[in-house]
């Protein structure tokens, strides 16, 4: 049975990782993930670590982390970043790791808005742990413990490649908006001697925030809703979240749909994938975030569903001059956060 479960896990995964790249529910706790245009967004410097393992029951759960650093440099009115993924999924250990280095432009424009353009250069390697793989004479014979002599071993291999994204976001006070375009130069990742070009992924995400108070000048406490959504298409896979998050420091509830009912998915099923359930805490330099993703595709609850795990560091290493707060003044990003991110 073992052995059985191998193979399906293997299969499963060829599927899934060649259709898309690792999601995260929380995706406002994951920026630079999300869009490069987020690089940089605070006035502080910023890690953010996020992990997500998809179907725990399973045999071999899908297992997704990401590491990320960035600040602001004033002076340049630029953002700069690091970031560190890797995806792991399936019996056999296939693994996909990249490292990414992000720029960020800040346009301040009068009316309030600010205007962040990205760049994302990127460089992968995807391998496999080819000991855990059982070929057809090993299957065939029950020769599961000697080496196989089948050919198609030798077309396997490891892969690198580079990657380039781009993306910008727009957002005020109480609105945010933005798009991002990963895999622009439609990398070959595959681990055979054929070509298998990485699609384009296209991130669509926007939100608007919503004050729930009486008297403005009084915001120590102020409690708001949050709606907001993410549209992803890579290939033929497309996927849509939307939902609302309801703040109210320093507590942060929030509740999700990801699915697109009124079209099919690439099996022919109404697409519809799972309800995700989020809160989260934040402090003055720290958040922590906790989802868990009910799945109502047609794999079912057997699967586990999901779990999502996320921290925020923001720390200062030397602090700002009024002078340049003044003339370098950003406005921040839209986060679990309703107080300290969202002031003007």
């Amino acid at each position: 049975m073992k052995k059985i479960y191998a193979i399906i896990a293997i299969v499963i995964t060829s599927g899934v990782v060649v259709a898309q790249d690792p999601q995260f529910s929380q995706y406002y706790a994951a920026p630079l993930y999300l869009n490069p245009g987020f690089t940089g967004t605070t006035q502080q410097h910023r890690v953010v670590v996020n992990h997500r393992v998809q179907w725990p029951n399973l045999p071999q759960a899908f297992a997704t982390y990401a590491l990320s650093y960035d600040y602001f440099k004033p002076d340049l009115k630029s953002g700069f970043g690091v970031l560190l993924t890797t995806d792991k999924a399936g019996a056999a250990g296939l693994r996909s790791t990249t490292a990414g280095f992000i720029y960020s432009y800040k346009i301040q424009t009068p009316t309030g808005w600010l205007i962040s353009p990205g760049l994302y250069f990127g460089y992968g390697v995807r391998d496999l742990n080819f000991n855990e793989l059982l070929f057809g004479d090993q299957v065939e014979f029950d020769n599961s413990g000697a080496p196989t002599l089948d050919p198609a071993q030798s077309n396997f291999g490891n892969n690198q490649y580079f990657d380039f994204g781009s993306g910008i976001v727009m957002y005020n006070s109480k609105v945010f908006m933005g798009i991002a375009a990963y895999h622009m130069n439609t990398p070959d990742n595959s681990l055979l001697d054929t070509d298998s070009p990485l699609p384009l992924k296209l991130n669509i995400h926007g939100g608007i925030r919503v004050p729930l108070y009486a008297d403005s000048r009084h915001l120590t406490r102020v409690s708001s809703i949050t709606p907001s959504f993410i549209y992803r298409r890579q290939g033929e896979f497309q996927q849509l979240d939307a939902g609302l998050q309801y703040h109210v420091e320093p507590v942060v509830v929030g509740l999700w749909y990801r699915g697109i009912p009124v079209i099919k998915n690439v099996v022919g099923n109404t697409s519809r994938d799972a309800v995700v359930f989020i809160m989260g805490l934040q402090f003055l330099q720290f958040e922590f975030g906790y989802s868990y993703d009910f799945t109502i595709s047609e794999l079912g609850v057997d699967s586990g569903g999901a779990h999502e795990v996320s921290l925020v560091w923001q720390f200062e290493v030397q602090p700002l001059t009024r002078r340049v707060k003044r003339k370098h003044k950003i406005l921040p990003c839209p986060t679990f956060t309703s107080k300290n991110f969202w002031k003007n």
